[in-house]
């Protein structure tokens, strides 16, 4: 939940109705996400799910990967921009749920292009030789440190990572964390904002998004 949806509604209605138009099946994703998931507020959304197609389209992408699928909304919204013969992987654990990213996913112009998974990203990611020039890493906080040292040898010059939930709620502000995922996002930031491989900018958009650009 970003601080304008908690505090000032009014604000995120207005960013909502000055953003592009939300593709019809990403509506009918939301929704059926709401009603159907106990945790419906892990959906990427509207918002992040616009950057997440501007930052795709700009760079047209011909390998993406997705490190936590969930329902598939994220996924449907960095495929907009793919390369015409481009594909995405999207990976994620949940079994119980896959059907529901399954579902959008086929029904979606870029169900020949989807590659989802059900796979553990650490074993992936230590196995795959394949280089990705956009990441997108939205699950398992506790690993996000081990995720940006897996990935970074699977990118090329001109690569873009964004990591999700990188403000944590604000409690990345915490200067002796307890909890594992706090200390681990607040070791990301820093190992990133120190990395000389990488330009980067936290976005205060919903929870924080870590955007990442390889030299």
């Amino acid at each position: 939940m970003s601080f304008f949806e908690e505090n000032c509604p009014e604000m995120d209605r207005y960013l909502e109705d000055h953003a592009s138009v939300e593709p019809d099946i990403l509506k009918r994703l939301r929704k059926e996400t709401f009603q159907k998931t106990t945790q419906p507020h892990m959906i990427s959304g509207y918002q992040q799910g616009r950057l997440l197609t501007v930052i795709s389209k700009m760079i047209q992408p011909k390998n993406i990967l997705e490190i936590g699928t969930f329902t598939g909304y994220a996924t449907l919204c960095l495929a907009e921009g793919l390369d015409q013969d481009g594909k995405i992987t999207t990976l994620d654990v949940n079994e119980e749920l896959a059907y529901l990213p399954r579902k959008y996913f086929y029904e979606s112009a870029f169900a020949a292009q989807i590659d989802f998974r059900i796979q553990d990203a650490k074993v992936f990611l230590k196995e795959t030789e394949e280089v990705f020039d956009l990441v997108f890493i939205d699950a398992d906080k506790e690993n996000y440190v081990e995720y940006f040292h897996l990935i970074k040898p699977k990118l090329i010059s001109g690569s873009v990572v964004l990591f999700d939930n990188v403000l944590w709620y604000g409690k990345v502000l915490e200067e002796n964390p307890k909890q594992k995922s706090t200390q681990n996002i607040k070791e990301l930031n820093d190992l990133v904002a120190h990395d000389e491989d990488f330009e980067n900018l936290i976005l205060p958009l919903r929870d924080g998004v870590n955007l990442m650009r390889k030299n």
